[in-house]
């Protein structure tokens, strides 16, 4: 291939996306203001006081998924929770197994999660902040082991999801899940 062949392929060809109606934007904030609320409010309550926590940075950009882009194949419920456990399983092993590099230990659990879901068909692109946060979450993270990859990522991935379920059916112009498997 000729180095013009490569650069125009930079260029894109598609049209950008059409604008969503007010009604698709106000559903959207309703879902994520109530998922990251509930999450936010069941750690800070009950999760924090024992050492643990129920939310990660990776839920904000999962919940831009499971409420604004909801057709998307990568906002499904088997993805949303599939790809956060098993990320989290990927983030921690590669913790334990490469911690005193850090580097190294975040470089191939991110690659390894990514891997991994593709190989489950559970490709949740949040699922890479979630094994980076195992990686670089600091103490608290890291002192709760595997545990982390059900609790803090598994569960808010299942309470993000009984929200998505609940107000992203509330519409009659909207549908969630497209698909369950």
């Amino acid at each position: 291939m000729k180095i013009d062949e490569y650069l125009s392929k930079m260029r894109g060809g598609a049209k950008s996306p059409p604008g969503v109606s007010l009604s698709e934007v106000l559903w959207s904030w309703l879902g994520s203001a109530a998922g990251i609320g509930i999450c936010g409010y069941l750690s800070s309550r009950y999760f924090e006081p024992r050492d643990m926590t129920l939310i990660i940075g990776s839920f904000g950009a999962s919940a831009v998924l499971i409420y604004a882009a909801i057709k998307s194949p990568l906002a499904q419920p088997r993805n949303l929770v599939g790809g956060h456990v098993i990320s989290g399983l990927a983030g921690v092993a590669c913790y334990q197994m490469f911690g005193s590099n850090i580097w190294i230990a975040a470089a191939i659990g991110v690659s390894l999660a990514i891997a991994a879901m593709l190989v489950t068909k559970t490709l949740h692109p949040p699922g890479g902040a979630t094994a980076l946060i195992a990686v670089i979450g600091g103490k608290k993270i890291h002192d709760l082991g595997f545990l982390y990859a059900f609790v803090p990522a598994g569960l808010g991935a299942v309470i993000l999801l009984i929200v998505a379920l609940l107000v992203n059916n509330l519409s009659a112009k909207r549908r969630y899940p497209e698909y369950w498997m």
